[in-house]
């Protein structure tokens, strides 16, 4: 097994508890510059005036970016609903900027409307990253706009809410799936899912948080010792993903059915009603 590298903290909080944003431009490795100048173009370009900002979140703005290894993720905010925005650019965008530029992994291009960002009445992951994790690039920064966030069980809620779907359809891709490209990507996809639902697990007693894979890995180890060995390869499966799809699919029927069965007993206790998003936390929980 490949050595697994201490790599990651938890977010930075106020004296009152409050998350606070962990990126800055200042802290962008230069050589990614070109590559997010580039990415921002194209948004210019096939946006125009329906384009209203763009972010770029992860490790990157949080200098932790790692040549060749981390992605580029980035995020524009449009006027229009994205729904009636023709889109059909993305894939050949993303592929002539993989192809061009060697210090990322990968592009990512997405887009939200600027009406469901400024909908901050519960709890909405998009909105949280950009208050917390993502540097703005081009035009009006939200930041302003959004309310500040706790480490609590409304973060712990968004990452196991959709746990047990989101396991289940790993699966499904991952059947009879032959494409190594996809499985793949199907692995590294569900296994962040999985470590970061562990830390989510604990969250509502660390009142801590942090999308980083090896402190979340290690904390939900402190209190799941018996699970250490397969949150492990969990994280080992993340950082370097398999294409062997039986390998996978037998980890999420035993260590998925285990991670399911605990979000299942953390939504009893915390969200009983079982509400997809829930209200923003103003106090301590």
């Amino acid at each position: 097994m490949t050595t697994i590298k201490n790599i990651g903290r938890f977010c930075p909080t106020d004296d009152n508890g409050y998350i606070l944003k962990d990126s800055s431009f200042n802290k962008i490795n230069p050589e990614y510059l070109k590559v997010i100048d580039e990415v921002t173009k194209y948004y210019q370009t096939h946006l125009g005036v329906e384009l209203h900002s763009v972010y770029v979140r992860g490790s990157i703005p949080r200098g932790l970016g790692i040549r060749g290894v981390s992605d580029l993720d980035t995020i524009a905010i449009t006027k229009k609903d994205p729904n009636d925005i023709d889109l059909k650019w993305v894939g050949k965008a993303e592929q002539d900027l993989n192809k061009r530029f060697n210090c990322i992994n990968g592009v990512e291009f997405s887009f939200y409307h600027m009406d469901d960002m400024l909908d901050t009445s519960t709890f909405s992951i998009i909105p949280f990253m950009i208050k917390t994790h993502s540097v703005c690039v081009y035009g009006e920064d939200l930041n302003g706009h959004l309310p500040n966030y706790k480490a609590d069980k409304t973060i712990g809620n968004e990452h196991l809410f959709n746990l047990k779907n989101q396991i289940k359809q790993a699966k499904e891709d991952l059947d009879g799936n032959d494409d190594m490209d996809d499985v793949l990507d199907c692995c590294g996809w569900i296994m962040k899912i999985i470590v970061r639902a562990g830390l989510a697990l604990v969250i509502a007693e660390e009142n801590k948080y942090t999308r980083d894979l090896f402190p979340a890995y290690e904390v939900f180890s402190s209190y799941y010792p018996d699970k250490e060995p397969d949150m492990k390869q969990a994280l080992q499966y993340a950082i370097h993903p398999v294409a062997n799809a039986n390998e996978i699919i037998d980890f999420l029927d035993d260590m998925g059915n285990w991670m399911i069965s605990e979000s299942e007993k953390w939504l009893q206790v915390h969200n009983p009603t079982k509400v997809s998003h829930m209200e923003i936390c103003r106090t301590n929980s």
